[in-house]
C-alpha cells in the first residue's frame, strides 16, 4: 500500500522552484485552516498554491482551471503545476483573495449575504453551459439525479437502524428519487458551504473552490 504523501511547505517550495522559478523568491506558508480536498499555501502575498490531498480530487484541477477561465476572465488560474519532487498529481497556483469566511466573519449581515449569494448563483446559472462538464464522477455526482446516491443511502439507512426510522427515511428517499429537475442543465458550484464564501466588510466578496462544479441540476 502506497504511503500517504506529506504535503508541506518544503514540498510546495520545491515544486515552485522547479516549475515556476520566477516565483521561487516568494515565501511559502500554510494557511491556518485547511480544506478536505486540497492543501492550500500562501505563495508570497499575491498567490496561493493548492495541492489535491488524494488522487480522487485530481480531476478537479484542470476542470476548475477551464471553468474559472470561462466564468471570470479577471480571476484566472495563474498556472497549473505538474507532478514533481515526489508529488504525483497536478496542482494549481491561483491569485490569493483576501476576506473572511462566513463562519469567521464578525460583522456579517446575513440578509445581505443571502441577497448577494442568491444573485451570484442566479448569474452562474444564467451563463452558457458549453464550457462546463456534465455532472458525474468528477463532481462526486453533485448535479446528477438524486438516484446516483442510491447505494450510499441504502447502506446508511441499514447502518443507522435503531437510530433513525428506516421506513420514514425510505419514504423521503422515494419522494426525492421520483422528482426531477424539469429545466435544462445549468452551471452549479457544487459546494456552496460557509468555508467557500468570503466576506469583506460583512458582505459577500467571493465564491471560491470550483473543484466540484459542473453542468446539471442546480439543487
Amino acid at each position: 500500500m502506497a504511503q500517504p504523501i506529506e504535503i508541506d511547505e518544503a514540498l510546495v517550495a520545491a515544486l515552485i522552484e522547479e516549475q515556476f522559478p520566477d516565483w521561487s523568491d516568494q515565501a511559502v506558508r500554510a494557511v491556518p485552516r485547511q480544506g478536505w480536498d486540497n492543501r492550500t499555501f500562501r505563495v508570497g502575498e499575491r498567490l496561493s498554491a493548492r495541492l489535491p490531498s488524494a488522487e480522487s480530487y485530481v480531476a478537479a484541477v484542470e476542470k476548475e482551471s477551464r471553468a474559472l477561465a470561462f466564468l471570470d476572465g479577471r480571476l484566472p488560474i495563474e498556472a497549473v503545476g505538474q507532478p514533481g519532487c515526489g508529488y504525483p498529481h497536478q496542482w494549481s497556483v491561483r491569485r490569493w483573495l483576501t476576506g473572511d469566511t462566513v463562519e469567521e466573519s464578525a460583522d456579517l449581515d446575513r440578509v445581505q449575504l443571502a441577497n448577494d449569494l442568491s444573485a451570484a448563483l442566479r448569474a452562474l446559472r444564467s451563463l452558457p453551459t458549453h464550457a462546463g462538464l456534465a455532472a458525474g464522477w468528477h463532481s462526486f455526482y453533485r448535479g446528477c439525479h438524486p438516484s446516483a446516491y442510491g447505494d450510499q443511502v441504502q447502506v446508511a439507512v441499514e447502518q443507522l437502524s435503531g437510530v433513525v426510522d428506516p421506513v420514514a427515511c425510505r419514504r423521503v428517499w422515494l419522494a426525492a428519487t421520483t422528482s426531477a429537475w424539469a429545466s435544462g442543465p445549468v452551471w452549479f458550484h457544487g459546494d456552496v458551504a460557509v468555508g467557500n464564501l468570503l466576506t469583506t466588510d460583512g458582505s459577500l466578496s467571493a465564491l471560491i473552490d470550483f473543484g466540484t462544479c459542473g453542468v446539471g441540476d442546480p439543487a
